[in-house]
């Protein structure tokens, strides 16, 4: 989830870029590039770390010239380095990149065959060298970027230039947003709205499998084989601070629509559907390890507790492994028992939170292996792992996790299959059945997302005003069900809590009455039937039923007060789906009562911290 702007014009382009990069700093923040065409050359300059440290580089290194790129990075492949930061050259070309390229180690060894030399980690640089390769075939940069995407698999919005055409960018999309921006005498793109809205509000919403040439005379859009398009061009009314947000009236809100495309992202280039597998080079560890463990721990805080809980269920019913699920901050003051033939997986959005990264190396020291499940390429829990299994949620600016927390319980799920395939735990067609699930989730979670926003938001008008609510669910369920008690508490400060729906009448049953919305999660698994008593148990006490159950279900709307349905999937797959109607709950609860929903009281991002 990178950020990439472009430009060319009239004007000396290097400080319109990095305005356009502090506007999508949001997007990135690893390291961050400009490569400027002075008339003659191409000039690059990049650093890591956030903005500033850009901008002090361009003090000492300033950039002129009327035509540039530039490049904030979230890294997914190659460590943070400036060797892997954005703009990348090959030749006289240079090239930015938002997306992932799933093909990028077959075209690296290929390419390095033929004598080219690569010098980062990052699959963009791939790209440099295959467009590189045709323009020196004698082709235009415009047939060379054309050429080089038929060589190229994945998702990318990237910008290219090319020292011998000087006033001219080169923009192409496939599956990551890009925004072309028409000014008078001057062209402009953007991963996003923020970073052209200062200088036009007239844009056109690149369609994946399109091209541009960006001239100051205007922006030529064609398909990617060279038909023509009339592209609808569109007049922008929101102001700076919406933009960013891309309309969305928070961050929370927009990482809640973003998670389809998390998940897009963090399965991109790892399913093998033909054979029904992950790909193993992908997963971050060897088939030896997975056949030599005995046993697994999950080490984690908070939200990303709840996801380890979730893929405890998936490791021992797919791979049959005693599992372990672990509170960090317990861990690592006790004296927990860990040994070497114990797989220990850290998760972490951050991959910096104090509590897990300690565990962490507390399990390594006694042996071990360990393994960072992170969406920080980088970060201090992966430094300290022996191998990272890295989501690409991209980065998460509303405190109380979404995306990220999708992204993690379908990095787990992938795990959970590998290691099933490769211990011979998991059949043929459930392997099968699972990672064609994988590939359609993305647009269930779609489907949910526009099916369910208005009616979850009629419901939370209704029950703004609880004082408490319980989340029940079991199996998968239930630590969706603490997930949605955690997501309320923490932004809209209701008193929220889950519980395990058969633990109910061993004690919480005692707090449901008339004023208290109980939210039941009974979706068609194999836990159904023993739900739908428990929903009965709450009901028969006065309880408010709010329920989730898979479309359909019909005496599960019969006994509620209320009803949100889901599409019908796999059990492993439900609580992607389920979850979306508690987190856009949550918000809007939040949003009504008029809380800080972006950065709720007491709270922070990330716990570094004891």
């Amino acid at each position: 989830m990178c950020g990439i702007v472009g430009y060319v014009g009239n004007r000396e382009c290097a400080p319109i870029l990095v305005d356009g990069l502090r506007r999508l700093e949001y997007r990135g923040y690893d390291s961050a590039g400009l490569a400027v065409h002075d008339g003659q050359r191409i000039h690059v300059v990049r650093a890591v770390g956030k903005l500033r440290m850009l901008e002090e580089a361009l003090v000492g290194s300033p950039l002129l010239g009327t035509t540039g790129i530039g490049h904030t990075r979230w890294a997914t492949h190659g460590r943070v380095s400036e060797t892997n930061a954005h703009p990348h050259v090959a030749g006289e070309i240079a090239v930015i990149h938002n997306g992932i390229i799933e093909n990028h180690l077959p075209l690296r060894a290929r390419l390095v065959k033929a004598g080219a030399k690569i010098v980062s980690d990052t699959d963009t640089e791939i790209i440099a060298h295959l467009v590189d390769a045709q323009c020196r075939q004698g082709h235009s940069l415009e047939a060379a970027v054309r050429l080089a995407l038929k060589e190229v698999e994945g998702a990318y919005a990237i910008a290219v230039i090319r020292q011998s055409e000087p006033q001219k960018v080169v923009v192409a999309k496939n599956a990551s947003p890009l925004v072309l921006g028409l000014g008078e005498g001057e062209s402009f793109c953007g991963s996003d709205i923020p970073a052209v809205l200062p200088y036009t509000r007239r844009v056109i919403i690149m369609e994946d499998g399109q091209m541009a040439v960006l001239t100051s005379d205007g922006i030529r859009v064609t398909t990617l084989d060279g038909t023509p398009v009339e592209p609808a061009v569109k007049t922008i009314d929101w102001s700076p601070a919406m933009a960013e947000k891309s309309g969305f009236k928070h961050f929370m809100l927009k990482e809640i629509h973003e998670q389809p495309r998390a998940i897009e992202d963090t399965l991109r280039g790892r399913l093998d559907r033909e054979n029904g597998d992950i790909v193993p080079e992908e997963i971050g560890l060897s088939p030896e390890l997975a056949t030599s463990i005995e046993r697994v721990v999950l080490l984690a805080c908070g939200t990303s507790h709840h996801a380890a809980m979730v893929g405890r269920y998936y490791i021992e019913s797919l791979a049959r492994l005693p599992t372990v699920v672990e509170l960090a901050s317990e861990f690592r003051n006790r004296e927990a028992v860990i040994g070497p033939n114990d797989l220990v997986i850290a998760i972490s959005q951050s991959g910096e939170t104090l509590d897990t990264l300690m565990a962490a190396k507390i399990a390594k020291q006694r042996g071990a292996k360990l393994l960072a499940l992170v969406n920080v390429m980088g970060s201090a829990i992966a430094r300290a792992a022996d191998a990272e299994l890295y989501t690409r949620a991209g980065p998460e600016i509303g405190v109380a996790s979404t995306k990220c927390f999708t992204a993690q319980i379908a990095g787990l799920l992938m795990l959970a299959i590998y290691l099933g395939k490769r211990r011979g735990t998991l059949g043929k067609e459930r392997a099968e059945a699972l990672v064609e699930g994988l590939a359609h989730l993305p647009q269930q979670m779609r489907d949910v997302l526009t099916g369910t926003r208005q009616l979850v938001l009629s419901l939370a008008r209704r029950y703004m005003d609880a004082r408490d609510v319980l989340f029940l669910g079991r199996g998968t369920s239930y630590p969706i069900a603490l997930e949605g008690a955690l997501k309320l508490k923490e932004i809209s400060y209701i008193h929220a809590e889950g519980y395990a729906a058969g633990e109910m009448k061993h004690g919480p049953i005692a707090l449901i009455d008339p004023n208290v919305p109980v939210v039941v999660l009974v979706p068609r698994d194999e836990h159904r039937d023993k739900s739908m008593s428990n929903l009965q148990e709450a009901k028969a006490r006065g309880g408010r039923i709010l329920a989730v159950a898979t479309e359909g279900d019909e005496e599960a709307r019969s006994l509620s007060d209320e009803l949100v349905e889901i599409p019908a999937a796999l059990s492993e797959l439900l609580p992607f789906l389920l979850v979306i109607p508690l987190q856009l709950f949550a918000y809007y609860v939040a949003d009504l009562k008029g809380t800080d929903v972006d950065q709720p009281r007491n709270l922070a991002k990330t716990v570094t911290v004891e």
